[in-house]
């Protein structure tokens, strides 16, 4: 029995908007980041129109997990808050601990991040780390969530691992793919488990 997993990455923050990689500090949505937040609804509705897979809608899910960051927590309470679909913060979704870096600029954090796959930042985690994060996650849902559909709401990192772990991609796949650097964002990434 397998879990159908559908990834959001939260809403546009202050610190994206200012070239700034959160990491573990907890930062704000910008007024873009609430608008995006509130129109997800929308944007899947229309990506399952166009697709013609009705039966993945907004309605459909379990279980929103969230990471425990204010920013995908918020985000997911924007979008879900009215639907009466249970929203769970953990931890383990958390974006990369940039340890010192956590708020530096995503012009020092971005060129560090693809060597930091198995190196950890100073006073951080590893890429493999968030890996070991998700992995257990992962685990903890096929546990307890066989034939579910959840959703996901939560950061790159995470994202990324899921690419390793499910979609086979090295890391250096992951990042070389990732939505951010091909400009390629989407109403909701499929994954199963």
């Amino acid at each position: 029995m397998s879990v159908q997993i559908t990834y959001f990455v939260h809403g546009t923050t202050t610190d994206n908007e200012k070239n700034i990689s959160s990491g573990w500090k907890d930062v704000e949505l910008s007024d873009l980041g609430v608008r995006q937040s509130g129109e997800l609804l929308d944007k899947i509705k229309e990506k399952t129109t166009l697709l013609g897979e009705m039966s993945k809608d907004e309605n459909n899910f379990d279980v929103i997990f969230c990471s425990d960051l204010k920013r995908a927590v918020d985000s997911a309470h924007i979008t879900w808050g009215e639907s009466g679909i249970p929203i769970v913060q953990d931890e383990r979704l958390r974006e990369c601990n940039y340890g010192d870096y956590n708020g530096a600029s995503s012009d020092v954090v971005e060129p560090m991040q693809e060597i930091n796959i198995d190196k950890q930042f100073p006073n951080g985690e590893s890429y493999n780390d968030v890996k070991d994060r998700i992995e257990s996650f992962l685990k903890f849902i096929k546990e307890n969530y066989a034939d579910k559909h959840i959703a996901i709401v939560a950061h790159k990192a995470p994202q990324l691992c899921l690419d390793v772990i499910l979609k086979g991609m090295t890391f250096e796949q992951a990042f070389a793919n990732d939505w951010r650097k091909v400009k390629a964002w989407r109403a909701g990434w499929e994954y199963e488990v």
